[in-house]
């Protein structure tokens, strides 16, 4: 699976990692890294956060919802 990160943070910090197949997402748009293809969403939010160290990294609650904390 191809995931993405939004470089927008949401209201409450967190900035999120999508499948490319998500309906939340338009992976065109510019502020959508692309970060690699993947197994496991957790290893797409392992790599944002490698990426990205100051930023709050979390898994979309829709399309990958076992690496979305609250």
């Amino acid at each position: 699976m191809r995931y993405y990160l939004n470089h927008n943070a949401k209201s409450n910090g967190d900035h999120e990692v999508h499948t490319g197949s998500c309906s939340y997402i338009d992976a065109s748009e510019p502020h959508y890294e692309y970060l690699g293809v993947f197994d496991y969403c957790s290893l797409a939010v392992s790599t944002a956060r490698g990426r990205h160290p100051l930023w709050r990294i979390n898994g979309c609650y829709w399309c990958s919802e076992t690496s979305h904390t609250s």
